[in-house]
């Protein structure tokens, strides 16, 4: 059985993932964040391959902590999947906060579960959006949330040239419009359900490309997307 590690796991497009990976016989360990939000802990009575672990990934305690943690559930983790992400508005301080959970965490991520990685499938996933698409942007305001994005496709870009001589394996995915929790309540806008959007990730995490040596961003349509 293969061994995923999926951060934001507590509700959306992270909640989500967990049940299609576990509808699909994986074992699941998933980074919670909310401890008072419950949908993990009644996931976990449908199914014994779910194990919970606390995580912050703007605090390199809590990541080390959820290594540590993990260690203890598992000897290797097959495929980390970076999905937490806020968004917020323009203040300093708001885009420092953005810029610490949506691009520096899943730096700080993959090079905490690394040596856990050495041994399974190597494969490394990054939820991004088309916010952080430099030359295909559109908008003219949310500037924090289009930057944490935009470095995130640099850091992964940059992950990507060193790690990929190691053997490991890249996914950049922009999940669409999706209703999510990311700013509070959850949206009612968007044409897309989290599970809609499980649905292709799923798909494009798991399954091997003819060529592993470019890496790109694909959508909820499997379309590629400049970044």
């Amino acid at each position: 059985m293969k061994t995923v590690f999926i951060t934001g796991a507590d509700r959306g497009i992270g909640f989500a993932f967990c049940r299609i990976f576990l509808k699909n016989g994986w074992h699941v360990i998933a980074g919670r964040y909310l401890k008072e939000w419950d949908e993990l802990d009644k996931l976990k009575e449908e199914s014994e391959n779910l194990d919970i672990v606390s995580l912050d990934v703007s605090d390199s305690t809590s990541i080390q902590a959820a290594v540590e943690q993990t260690k203890k559930l598992t000897d290797r983790v097959d495929m980390l999947i970076n999905v937490a992400g806020i968004i917020l508005g323009d203040s300093p301080r708001e885009i420092r906060a953005m810029l610490q959970v949506n691009s520096v965490g899943p730096v700080n991520m993959t090079q905490a579960f690394l040596p856990l990685m050495e041994g399974g499938m190597k494969r490394l996933c990054y939820v991004s959006s088309e916010a952080g698409s430099i030359s295909l942007a559109h908008r003219k305001d949310a500037y924090g949330y289009g930057m944490s994005k935009a470095a995130l496709n640099m850091a992964v870009k940059l992950m990507f040239n060193t790690l990929r001589k190691e053997g490991f394996t890249f996914r950049l995915y922009h999940p669409g419009w999706v209703n999510t929790y990311m700013e509070g309540a959850k949206q009612n806008i968007a044409p897309y359900e989290a599970e809609d959007t499980a649905v292709t990730a799923y798909k494009t995490f798991t399954e091997e490309r003819r060529s592993e040596d470019v890496l790109v961003m694909t959508d909820i349509n499997e379309q590629t997307w400049s970044f």
